[in-house]
């Protein structure tokens, strides 16, 4: 029996085991199981994972990405994704959805380890796994851990699942989140099958790591538990990114988190004219005691925001306002996001329960610059890891970032009309050179940006 077929066994097994333990008031004492052989696993680790500070990362919604909305329709796109800049790709997930209570969201698990035939099969992935790997860009797995689809074979474990006082298990409490099951983190089967059914992905597709959904409803001691497995694995370095806001996901071993109070900063302040100080405010807040070496993601688009919410274009004051924000959002912090799509400053915000195809002829001017936005952060040490030191005003960004002999400075305008910029005594008659242009600029005392105008200057 192969290696894929013996670990489908170890998790019906779960089943059964969890089966009988449900018939108990405590969860099952049971010992974690054995995930196989690693010398049985699919395709060789891959040996160019990122350094996390280095990371482009770059989100794919499968429905949308093509008009085939599937693995296929990603292959011949991924020369462009890696022109981009880009060294991780973050693919939204990839299992079968469930019938019952639908809304056909991919967030509603019906099972864990298998591959929804929308968007093809194990075969598939691996190949697409395989081709990325070829352009050195490594790949992550969407993880919903939260909850199930109704139809899910774990339901039949009723104890794997959150129950009212009644005993019927419960969606996610305080969502409307109807069409899923809450899951029951106090069961120690469940959450040990959880875990072999994530080892199954990296063992059998040969993926680096996973996008973790919803990750402040699941508990620290499960994410602990769940990454310390994931890292024992042999010769494998596993990059794992929490949906979530709380801190404690970096002592669960979390090497990314979002940054949702910069990106909800960045709306507010292109909206309403609040202060273009309050984004060194959220971003100091966000990196206030977190772990060195950890990092804030950093966005102006994703599937939620582009699926509810509105487009960067719409968000952030159309083409131009849009490319200002992604300069200071991909600049004065973290590692950067780009969401399918917003590379070409698609103009309709894009679903994912159903199917909506990328034009990818739009905005050709606005791909240019966001290749060369991302090749000038990779060149750049500073913007990756060096520190900060910011001038910003009412209305202008303005902040520098120095490590070892680069330094880079930063001025964003970001209203929809002219401003001047005094500039500090530090600044003021330096010489710079302009990284858009590669001409030589010169600050006197002050600098009038037009309307959502940004200026990256190298020393």
């Amino acid at each position: 029996m192969n290696f894929q077929n013996t670990l489908r066994v170890i998790i019906l097994l779960f089943f059964a085991i969890g089966w009988i333990s449900c018939q108990k008031t405590e969860p099952a004492n049971i010992e974690t199981p054995n995930s196989g052989n690693h010398k049985d696993q699919y395709g060789t680790p891959f040996a160019d994972i990122p350094t996390i500070s280095d990371v482009i990362m770059y989100e794919i919604n499968q429905r949308a990405f093509s008009v085939s909305g599937d693995f296929e329709g990603i292959m011949p796109r991924l020369d462009s994704i890696k022109e981009l800049g880009v060294n991780v790709i973050w693919l939204m997930p990839i299992h079968p959805i469930g019938k019952i209570k639908t809304v056909n969201s991919p967030y509603c698990i019906q099972n864990f380890i298998e591959v929804n035939p929308e968007y093809g099969n194990l075969e598939k992935l691996r190949l697409l796994v395989t081709e990325a790997h070829k352009r050195k860009m490594a790949v992550i797995l969407d993880w919903a851990a939260n909850h199930t689809s109704w139809d899910n074979p774990w339901i039949q474990n009723k104890d794997w699942y959150t129950q009212d006082a009644n005993g019927n298990i419960i969606s996610p409490a305080g969502t409307n989140w109807q069409d899923v099951a809450d899951l029951n983190f106090d069961n120690v089967v469940m959450r040990q099958a959880m875990i072999e059914a994530m080892k199954y992905w990296v063992l059998q597709a040969n993926i680096d790591g996973f996008r973790c959904d919803a990750a402040d409803y699941v508990p620290f001691s499960f994410w602990k538990e769940a990454i310390d497995s994931l890292r024992k694995i042999p010769n494998r370095k596993i990059i794992m990114l929490a949906e979530g806001a709380r801190k404690d996901h970096f002592s669960a071993g979390f090497d990314i988190n979002f940054g949702w109070e910069f990106f909800s900063k960045a709306k507010t302040i292109f909206k309403t004219n609040q202060t273009a100080a309050g984004f060194l405010l959220a971003h100091q807040s966000e990196y206030s005691g977190i772990p060195t070496g950890t990092q804030r993601l950093r966005f102006t688009s994703n599937h939620d925001e582009c699926a509810w919410d509105d487009t960067p274009l719409g968000l952030f004051g159309g083409k131009n306002g849009s490319m200002a924000a992604f300069v200071i959002t991909s600049y004065m912090g973290g590692i950067p996001l780009i969401y399918n799509g917003q590379e070409v400053g698609c103009p309709v915000k894009l679903p994912f329960f159903s199917k909506s195809p990328i034009n990818w002829q739009t905005n050709p001017d606005m791909l240019k610059l966001y290749q060369k936005l991302i090749a000038i952060r990779a060149a750049n040490q500073a913007l990756k890891t060096g520190i900060l030191e910011h001038f910003s005003t009412t209305d202008i960004v303005a902040f520098s970032r120095k490590a070892l002999n680069n330094e880079v400075l930063i001025l964003v305008n970001v209203r929809n009309s002219n401003k001047s910029f005094a500039l500090p005594n530090t600044l003021k008659n330096t010489t710079w050179k302009d990284a858009m242009s590669g001409e030589t600029f010169k600050l006197i005392s002050e600098i009038e940006l037009k309307a959502f105008e940004y200026k990256v200057l190298i020393k």
